[in-house]
């Protein structure tokens, strides 16, 4: 019987909790949705759920084109909400014009988001964040926006409904 050598027992257990990462890095000690039935569902169920563009954005962090969204013309008062759970992460005084081609809100209803560092695009890392309850993907948050914050929440239109006042 033979034991792993030290420097084969590290690499190992730095590949393991490097698999897990994903996950923690959404994860919080005071995460009030963590028990939420919606992170239960299955990829099948959201498969099911929501519309091929929309599935592809909040459960694979894909993007939607930009300039596509019927919500970027939505000025009514009321909220915006995750297209996949409901929960409310943005009011309508919030929403401006980024000329990005995705809605644009200077900030998000406290605790409705959760974040987390992405290095998918080289020489860049971006802030992504999710629908806090159901984990769904909604966008970047970039340091450009307006007064008062200087925030700009980049969201894919596919991933909010608006619910008006």
């Amino acid at each position: 019987m033979s034991q792993l050598d030290p420097d084969r027992r590290t690499f190992l257990m730095a590949t393991a909790c490097a698999a897990l990462l994903p996950a923690a890095a959404l994860a919080d000690p005071a995460d009030k949705y963590a028990a939420s039935p919606w992170r239960k569902v299955s990829d099948a169920e959201w498969k099911k759920k929501l519309s091929p563009e929309a599935y592809d954005v909040l459960r694979h962090e894909g993007t939607e084109r930009p300039g596509t969204s019927p919500l970027l013309n939505e000025h009514r008062k009321g909220t915006f909400a995750c297209a996949g759970c409901g929960l409310a992460l943005f009011k309508s005084d919030w929403k401006f014009d980024s000329g990005t081609g995705w809605p644009s809100f200077y900030t998000e209803i406290p605790g409705a988001l959760a974040k987390k560092s992405d290095h998918g695009l080289p020489f860049e890392e971006r802030t992504e964040y999710h629908c806090a309850q159901c984990l769904g993907h909604q966008g970047h948050v970039f340091k450009d926006g307006p007064r008062p914050t200087g925030l700009r929440y980049c969201n894919d239109g596919v991933a909010l409904k608006f619910v008006p006042a």
